[in-house]
């Protein structure tokens, strides 16, 4: 995640935004109408038919477009990465320009995780300059309100406009291509303006993006929407005319062999170098040469958000003096590229043993800005994932596809500074059903493990300090001005089943003992979809979990669950242990180590596991030290795995997993000793 702050550039972007809406203004041909403010059908599924009527749009397009790129939510004056608004994503390049960008790791702060090889990374490489956008996608807001007459104001806040405005725009680029126009001419000849209104600036880009719209009108769909209403798109089958797809002249992506994405994603090879640099043998980057899976298992998947703009994160994978990750994802389009090839261990988790055994992909977003991931990156971001973890076999579970957030850190020291992205409002239940992994209930209240799983667009904790986050550990900075209320992916956790109770404390983030707090970066009291906890205890509509050595609380009535229950297996201390040590990472015993590596120490964290506490089982793991100190192998034993005859369980031991030596625990049913 990208977190210091760095002076904004945008002239150039506002030139283009200017030139872009310019063109798009003087040829599109629908006549402006004077605005006459929200009126209009109330019925949102009425909004859709009668802004379809009045531009001649097919409503099945209008439907599909809107649904792949909001889910046809409103998120009422509230921007998307893309600076995009409403159910129908018209863009602002204003609001781009004035959302503040970031860099990718603090100062003094190690993203390599490894104490035998530290890198400390210059943040000055941050303020590398680029374009935020695709020219196509910089300012629709501008062209919609020309078109419509709308004012731009009502374009954001208002659905009924931003839907009028979202058709003006595709009857404008289906006019363009001299194509048919009228609500009742055929979807299948709309395809070259879906492709466009992407926003996207390859080919390949924009085709996918209309692939998946007239994917999803074949499918239809059904949902409720962020402010209550209920909107269906029947299905239909449509075969698409893409003929008018080569007449937008978009740019054709470098798609070289071996590029590691699915065959219908749009993807592009932008490699991060593998180059030394500096007088010492250990400055080299971005990232080390593996030969993984043959060498090592891949593990995990980290997801990330890039906290700055897709553009300018780009530029900084490619500096060998920064970090590399592996892929990175574009909010408008989904639009992905690829920097490093999966047999190649990026710096990008701030923990060595995950780094090792992981893909790290980037997505173009802000944890806490109050904008919004758009539904085009989650379908690309969950195609792309799915992919990757069937290839290398990695089980589509919040054990194995973690965020950023889940890390932990490797030593006391460094919990504290660990990364809290792609934070709170990463939609992760939906993530999953778009990878076909669905959150289901599989247990009862008498199988021992519950399954966070609130529902996302009612559950809106009262977060505070967005957009106000400081650097480094998270703590308050008054005045803590409230986030805007939205939909959440977590679930707060009490000391005590009430509402009034503290939160719990997390004593990596809070030695002192006092409680965490509702602050954005604070993740320290929170359990967030997808992930498995042991239970602990019920008390009516309350539930308790084993989280950081301590019962939590959350509330979770039958009446609206915000968890599922589920089975499986925990583990907990052998009889005779009081407590037993709890790791960051899983490094093998100091017999394992040949004579030409230094032993990696093996060192708790702060946090304790006690005789009568249970963890949700996330896989056994052996110990494992990847050696890569040098930029031609030449160190002793590099490029090698030193494995020893230490294991370790992977629990969900906090809102990060955690690990504890096997001989320290039994593996047992959840079922067996669980509370009733």
């Amino acid at each position: 995640m990208l977190r210091s702050p760095v002076p904004p550039t945008r002239r150039a972007l506002l030139a283009a935004a200017v030139a872009a809406a310019t063109v798009l203004l003087t040829t599109g041909p629908v006549a402006a109408e004077p605005d006459a403010g929200p009126t209009g059908p109330t019925d949102r599924q009425q909004q859709y038919a009668a802004a379809a009527a009045e531009y001649g749009v097919p409503e099945s397009v209008l439907l599909g477009v809107s649904y792949l790129e909001s889910r046809w939510d409103t998120h009422p004056g509230q921007p998307s990465t893309s600076g995009g608004y409403g159910p129908m994503h018209l863009t602002d390049a204003e609001q781009v320009a004035a959302t503040p960008s970031s860099a990718h790791v603090d100062e003094n702060e190690d993203p390599r995780g490894d104490e035998s090889r530290p890198l400390v990374v210059d943040t000055a490489a941050a303020a590398t300059p680029g374009d935020l956008l695709p020219q196509a996608s910089l300012q629709t807001l501008d062209a919609a309100a020309a078109l419509t007459g709308a004012a731009e104001e009502t374009l954001r806040t208002d659905a009924a406009a931003n839907i009028r405005g979202g058709a003006a725009l595709l009857a404008s680029y289906q006019k363009e291509l001299a194509a048919p126009v009228g609500a009742g001419s055929d979807p299948a000849a709309w395809y070259g303006a879906v492709a466009r209104y992407s926003g996207a600036d390859t080919e390949d880009a924009a085709a996918a993006f209309a692939d998946e719209v007239y994917d999803q009108i074949g499918q239809g769909a059904s949902r409720t929407t962020d402010d209550g209403q209920r909107v269906t798109l029947a299905a239909t089958a449509v075969t698409p005319d893409e003929s008018g797809l080569h007449k937008l002249g978009l740019r054709r992506a470098e798609r070289p062999d071996g590029l590691e994405c699915p065959v219908r994603l749009a993807c592009e090879w932008i490699p991060a170098p593998y180059e030394k640099y500096g007088p010492n043998s250990g400055d080299y980057g971005n990232h080390d040469l593996g030969e993984r899976p043959a060498q090592q298992k891949i593990e995990y998947i980290v997801i990330h958000d890039t906290e700055g703009y897709f553009g300018p994160s780009v530029k900084l994978v490619q500096d060998k003096t920064y970090l590399g990750w592996h892929y990175t994802l574009r909010s408008v389009d989904g639009y992905v590229a690829q920097h490093i090839k999966a047999k190649d261990v990026g710096w990008h988790a701030g923990n060595w043993y995950v780094n090792a055994k992981s893909i790290g992909i980037e997505h173009e977003g802000f944890a806490g800005h109050g904008t919004w991931y758009t539904e085009a990156m989650y379908r690309t971001s969950a195609k792309l994932v799915r992919h990757l973890a069937l290839r290398f076999q990695i089980p589509l579970d919040r054990q194995h596809i973690l965020g950023h957030d889940n890390v932990p850190g490797i030593l006391p020291g460094n919990v504290a500074g660990m990364h809290w992205d792609p934070g709170p409002y990463w939609d992760w239940s939906h993530y999953f059903d778009l990878m076909k992994a669905p959150f289901q209930s599989t247990g009862t209240p008498h199988t021992g493990l519950v399954t966070i799983d609130p529902d996302y667009a009612t559950n809106r904790p009262a977060f505070l300090g967005c957009n106000q986050q400081p650097p480094g550990v998270p703590k308050p900075t008054p005045p803590a001005v409230p986030c805007p209320l939205r939909g959440s992916s977590s679930v707060i956790l009490h000391t005590a089943p009430s509402e009034s109770a503290p939160l719990v404390n997390d004593r990596g983030l809070r030695p002192n003992g006092t409680p965490d707090t509702m602050y954005i970066s604070d993740h320290g009291a929170r359990a967030s979809a997808g992930q498995t906890y042991a239970l602990a205890e019920v008390q009516g509509d309350w539930t308790a979990i084993w989280y950081l050595g301590q019962k939590a609380w959350f509330l979770n009535p039958a009446s609206a669950p915000t968890a599922k229950w589920a089975q499986g297996f925990v583990v907990t201390p052998k009889p005779g242990k009081a407590t037993i040590p709890v790791y960051g990472r899983a490094y093998p015993e100091r017999a394992a180590y040949p004579a030409t590596i230094p032993y990696q120490t093996i060192s708790p964290l702060q946090y304790t596991f006690a005789a009568g506490q249970r963890y949700a089982l996330g896989g056994v793991l052996p110990g494992e030290y990847y050696r890569a100190v040098s930029f031609d192998g030449s160190a002793p034993g590099d490029r090698t795995v030193v494995r020893g005859e230490n294991q370790y369980v992977q629990m969900q031991f906090g809102h990060r997993v955690m690990f504890a030596n096997l001989d320290d625990v039994l593996i047992l049913p959840a079922a067996v000793g669980s509370p009733e």
